[in-house]
């Protein structure tokens, strides 16, 4: 392309000095006229200050419209000297400036309405037999402008094709029927956008657009496609479509103020030229630090912001560019045309030429052109996008080919009407230049994009590619050079993507930006950046930062664990003391202690012991509701034979300490073989209490989820605290009874005192309850049973230790106190005055 422009600057360099005819060459007559609308000019002259309804004039010159404008004329000369798409048929154009202003596109569009031939609106006739002016329109270039023309030519359903226009609205095919686009729509733009802020992990961002149709349009698609992709917005600005109001100059310092508030350093700029230009001139003046400023093939594209003095200090500017490729033969097409237009033979042919289309309603259709040189527009001729327009034109071609019913050889010149060339632009493909093209269901078409970087090099700003797009995003970082001042890639994100097992934790003003928390024990991580945790099911637990739950294992008083393992060694020692008691006191049976002691009731007492100590085995092991209601049970009746045994010596010792004249008469239901109807009844008793207990509400297996963080704990409830007081509430009695009479009872002499054993083995109960009461109430773990085995060990070897062990201690070590003197009669009242 390089060489090629260089000859074409050479052949018309020469332009520049003196005015050319090029204004004439933008009207020609044709069998089938297509019109053309295109920004030849920047401003709108006293569009405010108008008070009659003349024809509203724009000036300053802009570039990009007169080469698009002559990217149309090549591409009709181009068909018109095909053999092959239109033969024997010729297109006429009719090209007008639509400015950057909706009213001026709104004039030369009714221009196009007019009767064939005429200049009498065509409107006013059939519109199914009315031919307008032109048969389809190529441009504008402008989204809001579009909104306005596609209405239009709409309701007559003329075909017209935008080569810029991306707003998502033209892409309602049922408002706008007869509108077709060769560029792509801003939801494209959109995710292309989002895809690249990703990749760059940039999530804290502004977003800048122009306040006019395309700006605003793309901007909402990007607030609502970021929002989606974690992508926080710091502010959202717009920028003042007419610059020249006093207010414009400070609602873009309030910008340029807000971008350095939130202390963003990516910014995402929709806008065109113009405004952008505005825009970057004040971040300028205002010394607005380097940023990485997104841009648009609205303003990137544009030789008006790369004007800009100083235009380098911005920043690094990246962006998205439509993907289009390079028209054969334009370059040296348009050089030729500067050559020739400066020819008074061929200016004269093209004035006659205009003159036959009647083009001269408007006036000039670019008064500035005459003035402009081929070197004037090299710089846009190398960058400028021409195909969309090339696309543009050649569907129309290939449409109006299919309605006449052209054969490779000749095409009938048969009057079409505009309406009739919809069908065959539906869907239908095109080709231009050897790639095939056609409208998808929004009249779009999809070409995908580049991603371009503002390259400087001595001064020179350089387009260079560094990725693209279609369905994915292809970038070569390696390419990327960012203008930062240490050349590294810049960082923007007031938030980084959690990790898994961590949720969001929302901070400061801006919703979207948080710090990552752990999830807490029993919850879990469910998706990709939640913003809470999940709790495990009660049957499932889980560590801090866990991604999953886990099943609870059961936990109970294992038999092979060490705690185990001694509680049940104590145990056994417990029942073979208890053993050993037994067998003395039956070796010893006649003897004068033991019939003191109790004589056979003794052996009873301690086989309930044994029993007792027994039952701790009921503890050990995965509970059941069985075992739990047996617990209890057991515990309060083995108790109860051991309790009413001292209840019967605590009665014998009471009825000779404090009723001698009424002992010999009663002793008799307390001694011998009637005392065994005592103890019968004890039972009972506390059989029927067991009764009542049971029906009332036994302990019953229960799982505590709560207490153990990764257990799920196995544990006998107290289901009624009413019943748990009437089953052991009587062996308490029986203990109080039996320690309310025996406590104050003194020997005589050297007697031995039998009541001080029944006193301490009361006591010894009394304490150990108080202590068990109080931590079996609170106690949440596994210990719990072990609180209550180590209480039945405690009790039992209390009772075994101050009644029966001092007793054996006589019979083995002391025997000679073992006669009738010491045990007969041994009992009296303590006296008053030594209590």
């Amino acid at each position: 392309m390089v060489p090629e422009l260089l000859l074409c600057l050479g052949l018309g360099c020469a332009g520049a000095l003196s005015p050319t005819c090029l204004s004439a060459q933008f009207q020609r007559p044709g069998d089938y006229i297509l019109g053309g609308l295109f920004p030849f000019g920047k401003d709108t002259v006293n569009l405010t200050a108008r008070s009659e309804p003349t024809p509203l004039v724009c000036e300053r010159l802009f570039s990009d419209g007169l080469i698009w404008a002559l990217g149309m004329r090549f591409a009709i000369d181009e068909i018109n000297n095909s053999t092959s798409l239109l033969p024997g048929v010729t297109l006429g154009y009719d090209m007008y400036d639509c400015c950057f202003e909706p009213l001026v596109a709104l004039q030369s569009s009714l221009l196009f309405l007019t009767r064939n031939g005429t200049t009498g609106p065509g409107i006013l006739c059939n519109s199914t037999e009315c031919q307008p002016r032109v048969i389809a329109v190529i441009g504008p270039h402008k989204s809001d402008l579009c909104l306005v023309t596609a209405k239009l030519f709409s309701t007559l359903l003329i075909p017209q094709v935008s080569y810029e226009a991306s707003s998502e609205k033209l892409s309602n095919a049922e408002l706008y029927p007869s509108f077709y686009r060769t560029a792509p729509g801003d939801k494209n733009l959109v995710e292309a956008v989002v895809l690249l802020l990703n990749r760059f992990g940039w999530n804290w961002i502004a977003t800048i657009a122009s306040d006019d149709e395309y700006g605003q349009g793309a901007q909402e698609i990007f607030l609502s496609v970021a929002g989606n992709n974690n992508i926080c917005i710091a502010f959202e600005g717009l920028i003042p479509t007419d610059l020249s109001e006093p207010a414009a100059k400070k609602q873009l310092e309030d910008t340029i103020n807000l971008i350095n508030k939130t202390k963003v350093n990516i910014i995402v700029l929709f806008a065109f030229s113009l405004p952008a230009q505005a825009l970057l001139e004040q971040s300028i003046r205002m010394g607005l630090s380097k940023k990485v400023w997104i841009g648009t093939k609205a303003w990137m594209l544009s030789d008006i912001p790369t004007s800009i003095p100083n235009i380098q200090s911005i920043g690094t500017v990246l962006g998205f560019v439509t993907k289009a490729g390079t028209v054969p033969g334009f370059q040296k097409y348009v050089a030729d045309l500067f050559t020739s237009v400066q020819q008074d033979e061929f200016c004269r042919e093209s004035r006659e030429l205009k003159r036959l289309t009647n083009a001269d309603v408007l006036g000039s259709h670019c008064k500035e052109c005459d003035h402009v040189s081929l070197q004037d527009l090299s710089f846009m001729l190398s960058i400028s996008q021409v195909q969309p327009v090339h696309m543009a034109v050649y569907s129309v071609a290939y449409a109006l080919h299919r309605a006449l019913g052209c054969t490779p050889k000749a095409c009938p010149k048969a009057p079409i009407r505009s309406w009739q060339l919809l069908p065959f632009m539906d869907t239908l493909p095109f080709e231009v230049n050897g790639q095939s093209f056609r409208f998808d269901q929004s009249h779009s078409t999809n070409t995908g994009y580049k991603l371009v970087l503002w390259s400087w090099k001595n001064g020179t700003l350089r387009y260079l590619p560094v990725g693209d797009y279609e369905q994915t995003l292809y970038i070569d970082k390696s390419q990327i050079q960012f203008h930062t001042p240490d050349q590294k890639e810049p960082t923007s994100e007031c938030f980084r993507h959690c990790k898994p097992g961590q949720v969001r934790r929302i901070k400061g003003f801006h919703l979207c930006c948080y710090d990552c928390t752990d999830c807490p024990e029993n919850t879990f991580w469910s998706s990709k950046d939640s913003s809470s945790c999940t709790p495990c099911l009660q049957h499932q637990w889980a560590p801090a930062q866990s991604t999953r739950c886990y099943e609870r294992s059961e936990r109970f008083l294992f038999w092979d664990e060490p705690l185990t393992i001694a509680l049940l060694a104590l145990v056994s020692i417990t029942i073979l003391l208890t053993c050993l008691t037994a067998l003395l006191f039956l070796r010893n049976l006649q003897t004068p202690l033991v019939q003191a002691a109790g004589g056979e009731r003794t052996l009873f007492a301690l086989l309930c012991l044994v029993l007792l100590s027994f039952s701790c085995c009921l503890y050990v092991g995965k509970p059941s509701d069985t075992l739990c209601m047996m617990q209890d049970v057991v515990h309060a009746l083995c108790l109860n034979g051991c309790f009413s045994t001292f209840l019967i010596k605590t009665l014998e010792i009471t009825l000779v300490t404090e009723f001698p004249r009424c002992a010999p008469s009663l002793l008799r239901w307390v001694t011998h073989r009637r005392s065994w109807l005592l103890v019968a009844l004890c039972l009972l008793t506390q059989g029927l209490l067991c009764l009542c207990h049971l029906h009332l509400g036994p302990a019953c297996l229960g799982s505590d989820y709560k207490s153990l963080p990764t257990e799920v704990l196995l544990v006998c409830n107290t289901k009624s605290w009413v019943a748990f007081a009437l089953l052991h509430g009587y062996n308490s009695c029986l203990a109080l009874v039996c320690f309310l009479g025996t406590f104050m009872v003194q020997t005589l002499g050297k007697k031995y005192n039998l009541a001080r054993g029944i006193t301490f083995a009361t006591l010894i109960y009394f304490i150990i309850w108080i202590f068990f009461l109080a931590t079996f109430a609170t106690l949440r773990t596994v210990l719990r049973a072990v609180t209550q085995v180590a209480t039945i060990l405690i009790i039992s070897l209390g009772i075994l230790g101050t009644y029966y062990i001092p007793k054996c201690y006589i019979i083995l070590f002391k025997p000679e106190m073992n006669t009738v003197d010491c045990f007969q009669n041994s009992i009296q009242e303590e006296p008053e005055e030594d209590s």
